[in-house]
């Protein structure tokens, strides 16, 4: 067992009870290809949440910062992590992330850039956009809707991916994309917030 499932499965172990996890939606992650999954973030339980609900290993972009921890950096590391400086125009994160998506991995992102204070859904950054429109990775949207009090409930849902054809067609910008992607982030947290607390 690799040390990314091994850290799935001890992490699943402790989060899945003490949050009641649901997941929606876990078939519209492709099995193969690249794959770029976006989701709102609103706690810093987000990753590891959306790591133990997705089928796929992902490989997430964390800010620089974490890094600096050697133990934790080295850990992040192992579970496919690679920092990025704040803003998501660092030059390097962008090429790892283009690398990640083109060798038919699964990226990880919150466009936010950064967790919500207020819970509602921020503006995205043109990060997201940029991968969109980069390559041929199929975009899907996630949405997660809970508060994170122990034995709450947290909702994880993931959508069905987003036609880009068109867009990439029409060379839109990456702000546009990821637009459209925060409106499709939107639209799951719309349609399944109502009842989120029962």
């Amino acid at each position: 067992m690799s040390f990314y499932h091994f850290a799935k499965t001890l992490v699943a172990v402790l989060l899945f009870p003490a949050y009641r996890i649901q997941v929606i939606g876990k078939e519209n992650i492709p099995k193969e290809g690249g794959v770029l999954l976006c989701s709102n973030h609103i706690s810093n339980l987000d990753p590891p949440v959306v790591g133990i609900t997705c089928p796929r290993p992902i490989s997430f972009m964390a800010k620089a910062e974490l890094f600096n921890s050697p133990l934790f950096g080295k850990i992040l590391k192992k579970v496919h992590a690679f920092p990025v400086k704040r803003g998501m125009s660092d030059r390097e994160a962008l090429r790892m992330g283009l690398k990640s998506l083109k060798d038919g991995h699964v990226l990880g992102l919150f466009p936010e850039g950064t967790r919500s204070k207020t819970g509602e859904l921020g503006k995205g950054l043109a990060g997201a956009g940029f991968f969109a429109m980069r390559t041929d990775a199929k975009v899907v949207p996630c949405a997660i809707i809970g508060d994170y009090k122990f034995w709450g409930r947290i909702k994880v849902i993931y959508g069905k991916p987003i036609d880009f054809e068109e867009m990439r067609e029409k060379k839109v910008s990456a702000e546009e994309a990821t637009d459209h992607i925060m409106s499709a982030i939107k639209s799951l947290l719309d349609t399944y917030k109502q009842g989120s607390n029962a």
